[in-house]
Parts: C-alpha cells; structure tokens; sequence
C-alpha cells in the first residue's frame, strides 16, 4: 500500500497548523494588548467586530478544516502505520484536536459569545472585559498558539521520519 497520498495529506498539514498558529501568535502577542490600549469601549467594539467577521475568514475554514483532517490523520497513522512516525502523527493531531479545537469550543468562542452580548458602553462589558475576557482569553489563545504550532511540528518531524524511511506499513 502506497501512502504518498496520506504524506502529502500530512505535509499540507503542517502549513495549515503554522499558518493557524501564526494568526494566534498575532493576538496574543499584540493585537489583545493593542485593544486593551486603545480602552475598553473601543476594545470590545472591536473585539465584537472581529469576532463576527472571522467567521467568514480563511482562517476559519483553517482552523475548522484542520480539527477533520487532524482526526484523520490520527486515525490513520493509529490505525495503518507504525512506529515513531504514527506516534509523531497521533500526538500532532491529539495536539490539534484537543489544544485547539477543543480549548476553542470550551474557553475561547464562550467568551466570545459574552462579551456579543454586552453593550461595550456598559459598567458590566468593561469590568467583564478587564478582568476575565482580556487576561482568560488571552491566555486560552496562547494555549492554542501553542499547540498548533506544537502539532505543525510533530506532523514536520512524522514526515522527515518518513522520508527517512522509519515508516512500516500495516
């Protein structure tokens, strides 16, 4: 059984994850400190504007394509291929799968959600804003940061393993 299809599939993946890792870089490098110095009405305004657009981002079918072909991926690699290559797979796209898909649906998109609901004007969006979105959102980014550029690795180094022949097909 040929598995170029598959490593092609996986180096396509290590693009994905740098590039979803990247735009996390971004706003938990400086573009939350940048809202948090332009005050917090305009913060959140902003906040609120960026949250409704990414939805029809590239970005978003990135970081939405990634957790399918991540689960793919590590299914495969578990499940066809043995050795460190399909555990440098399976890790990268656990890492995927649970530190960013996951920690998006559970941390991140919640306080999203809140803060949508919150007119940026009020006492209760700027005290909510100041004390648990800009630090906790922040730091669940950071996470996510983490882990795609984590999983962009372990599909990097599955894939020179496997160009330097460790791969044994099942």
């Amino acid at each position: 059984m040929s598995s170029d299809w598959f490593f092609f599939i996986c180096q396509g993946s290590i693009v994905a994850s740098g590039l979803v890792s990247g735009v996390f870089l971004t706003f938990s490098d400086f573009v939350m400190r940048s809202l948090k110095g332009a005050g917090a009405e305009s913060g959140i305004k902003v906040m609120q504007i960026i949250n409704r657009e990414v939805l029809t981002t590239l970005f978003m079918v990135l970081l939405l394509g990634m957790a399918a072909v991540s689960l793919f991926l590590a299914g495969y690699a578990g499940l066809w291929i043995s050795g460190p290559v399909s555990l440098m797979i399976v890790v990268g796209g656990l890492l995927y799968l649970v530190g960013v898909f996951g920690v998006t649906l559970v941390f991140n998109v919640p306080m999203n959600h809140r803060l949508e609901t919150m007119d940026c004007a009020s006492n209760e969006a700027m005290d909510y804003w100041a004390r648990i979105y800009l630090p906790r959102w922040t730091f669940w980014n950071s996470v996510r940061t983490a882990a795609s550029a984590a999983a962009a690795i372990c599909f990097l180094i599955a894939c020179l393993w496997h160009a330097q022949g460790q791969a044994i097909l099942g």
